[in-house]
């Protein structure tokens, strides 16, 4: 199963996040999903509620905790300050599979540079 793991600042839109999902899948089309993840803060949004909707997919929210357990290909020196992990988006879809998640399309960037979005693969949630 695959789930999108998302990161986005307060001023993200709907099509910040669908840009994202959009670049993530590189043109060939976005891997049928499972869920989609964020951190707790941001799952709790109406934003990321309204997107999730859209999409009919249930949101995995992540406690702050299990996002610095995560070691992520990416490293953001400002994310890592804020959020003790390298890739919000990269530690969301890795941590809401949890053992033997894999990493299958590796953070992007929204075209207005607003959202974040990776996705990881595995066996369960």
């Amino acid at each position: 199963m695959n789930v999108a793991g998302f990161g986005f600042r307060q001023s993200a839109t709907l099509d910040s996040l669908r840009s994202a999902l959009a670049a993530c899948a590189g043109g060939h089309g976005v891997p049928a999903l499972a869920a989609l993840a964020t951190p707790q803060d941001k799952a709790e949004t109406e934003l990321f509620k309204r997107f999730a909707a859209e999409l009919a997919l249930p949101v995995i929210a992540l406690a702050p905790d299990t996002l610095h357990a995560m070691e992520t290909p990416t490293q953001s020196a400002t994310v890592q300050t804020l959020r003790g992990t390298g890739s919000i988006a990269e530690a969301s879809a890795l941590a809401a599979i949890g053992t033997h998640a894999k990493l299958t399309h590796r953070r992007v960037v929204s075209e207005d540079r607003c959202a974040t979005c990776a996705i990881a693969q595995g066996d369960s949630l």
